[in-house]
């Protein structure tokens, strides 16, 4: 009997893997937007972390890059996968398009969409990332997930990270996550 299931889970694993490529290339297929529904989604994304995070429109002031992802929807059953569209802005203004993807596998189910900031401190850094053909966090850089203080504040002189990020879900900002394994890819738009 066990020997049984075990053949029909060695079977229905590659449907499964299957059905995942599909939904995954589905999404970002359907997900692709134009230049100026990515910025709209950007100036939304800037916005609330300004509102939402004292200190946040300073803090971002002080940064050499901002790359902002308005969408990173997240899907996974066993394995899983992520898909976002967002740009990269120096002084305030967009100066390049990305995508970033990353997959999963281990105890999961569902999907759930998240914002993505990451602000480069330095010029070196958002040199490097800028020159890569393909950037992955936790390879190429590391990307240091800022906690907030009490009160949702950002202390600038505690920030001495190259690179930092902010991830938000639909109720704010979200603690215990991680950037690493995420693949950040230049696109035309």
């Amino acid at each position: 009997m066990r020997k049984r299931q075990t053949d029909r889970m060695g079977h229905f694993f590659p449907a499964i893997l299957v059905f995942l490529v599909v939904l995954l290339a589905g999404a970002s297929t359907a997900q692709a937007k134009s230049a100026q529904e990515i910025d709209i989604g950007v100036d939304v994304t800037l916005e609330q972390f300004a509102s939402d995070i004292k200190g946040g429109k300073e803090f971002l002031k002080s940064a050499k890059g901002v790359l902002v992802f308005p969408s990173v929807i997240k899907a996974g059953f066993g394995i899983g996968g992520e898909y976002g569209e967002g740009a990269l802005r120096i002084g305030g203004k967009t100066v390049d398009y990305y995508n970033t993807a990353a997959a999963s596998i281990g105890l999961q189910l569902g999907a759930q969409s998240k914002r993505v900031i990451i602000v480069f401190m330095e010029e070196d850094a958002l040199k490097k990332f800028r020159a890569s053909e393909g950037w992955e966090a936790g390879v190429d850089g590391s990307v240091a997930l800022v906690d907030l203080g009490v009160g949702g504040t950002i202390d600038t002189t505690n920030v001495k990270n190259p690179i930092v990020g902010f991830v938000f879900g639909n109720k704010g900002l979200m603690y215990n996550l991680t950037l690493e394994g995420s693949k950040y890819t230049k696109i035309v738009r």
